[in-house]
C-alpha cells in the first residue's frame, strides 16, 4: 500500500494521524426513501450517488484504503423485486465507474463468498479486479455477498485443510497465519469503522479485521452522506487515543505498587 501523507494541514506537528484504513457500513438507503414516500429502489440509487462522492473524499482526505459494505450474505432474503434492483445497480456501477476509476489509479478489489454470485456479476467483478490490480492509489474493497462469520468459517477449513495434507501443524497456527487466509488478506485492518443512519451494530462486518477498529456511528442516512461527514468522522478518529489494549505509557502503575485496585490490574 503506497503510504500517503497523513500531516496536518493546520501545521500541527503532533496531531493525531489521518485514518490509513476507512470502513463504512452504508446504511440507510430504504428508510431515506420511505421519509421521501419514494420506491427502496430510488434509495439504493441515490446510494451509488453517495457511492462516487465517499470514493472521490477518501482520496482528497488522505486515506489509503476504502472497504464499504455493499452486499451481505443475508441481504438475499430481502424480496425478490428488491435484490433485483440492487443487482442491476451493481452491474450498472461497475460497467459506468470502472474506467474512471481506473483512470485515477484506483485498485478495485472485492470480498465476499463467490458462491451463489450471478454469473455475469462474478465476470464483472473479475474484470474490475484485473483491470485495476496494478493501479498505485487509492484501495476500493467492496464487501459483496459478504459476511464476518462465513469468512472466518471460510479461512477456518483453509486452515484445516492444509493441516490435513501436513503442509501447516496445527500448533503452528498463528493470528497472522489465520488472517493471511481471510478474504482481505494483504491488506491492513481498518482503523475506523462508520456506520450510517444511527444504528449502532457492526451486523456481520469485518469482526476478525475490526477488532481494534475506532467506531463512529453518524446519525445521516447513507443516501446523504458526503465529504463532510466522511471529514467529521476522520477527525472524530483523531481525537481518540487509540491503545490497542494497553494503556499510555505516562499512565502506566509501577509493578511493584500494591495499591493498584483489581480493575486496573486487568485491564
Amino acid at each position: 500500500m503506497t503510504p500517503t501523507d497523513s500531516s496536518d494541514p493546520s501545521g500541527d506537528a503532533h496531531a493525531a494521524p489521518c485514518p490509513q484504513h476507512v470502513a463504512i457500513i452504508m446504511d440507510g438507503n430504504g428508510r431515506w426513501a420511505a421519509k421521501r414516500h419514494l420506491p427502496r429502489a430510488e434509495g439504493h440509487r441515490r446510494g451509488v450517488e453517495a457511492v462516487r462522492r465517499v470514493v472521490e473524499a477518501a482520496g482528497n482526505e488522505g486515506i489509503a484504503c476504502l472497504t464499504l459494505f455493499s452486499f451481505s450474505s443475508e441481504n438475499w432474503s430481502r424480496p425478490a423485486g428488491e435484490v433485483s434492483d440492487l443487482m442491476r445497480l451493481i452491474r450498472l456501477f461497475i460497467r459506468s465507474d470502472l474506467a474512471r476509476l481506473h483512470a485515477k489509479g484506483v485498485r478495485v478489489r472485492i470480498i465476499g463468498a463467490e458462491e451463489g454470485v450471478p454469473e455475469d456479476i462474478a465476470a464483472l467483478i473479475h474484470e474490475a479486479e484485473s483491470k485495476t490490480a496494478d493501479n498505485q492509489g487509492l484501495i476500493l474493497q467492496v464487501a459483496f455477498n459478504y459476511g464476518a462469520r462465513d469468512e472466518i468459517v471460510r479461512a477456518a477449513r483453509r486452515m484445516a485443510e492444509l493441516a490435513l495434507k501436513g503442509d501447516v501443524a496445527p500448533s503452528a497456527i498463528t493470528e497472522e497465519l489465520f488472517a493471511a487466509a481471510l478474504d482481505t488478506s494483504g491488506i491492513p485492518d481498518p482503523d475506523l469503522i462508520i456506520r450510517t443512519s444511527g444504528e449502532q451494530r457492526l451486523s456481520n462486518f469485518l469482526l476478525w479485521q475490526g477488532a481494534y477498529a475506532e467506531l463512529v456511528f453518524l446519525p445521516v442516512l447513507w443516501p446523504d452522506f458526503c465529504a463532510e461527514h466522511l471529514r467529521e468522522a476522520v477527525e472524530i478518529f483523531r481525537s481518540r487515543d487509540r491503545r490497542f489494549g494497553g494503556r499510555p505509557e505516562e499512565a502506566a502503575p509501577d509493578p511493584l505498587a500494591k495499591d493498584v485496585p483489581a480493575r486496573e490490574k486487568h485491564a
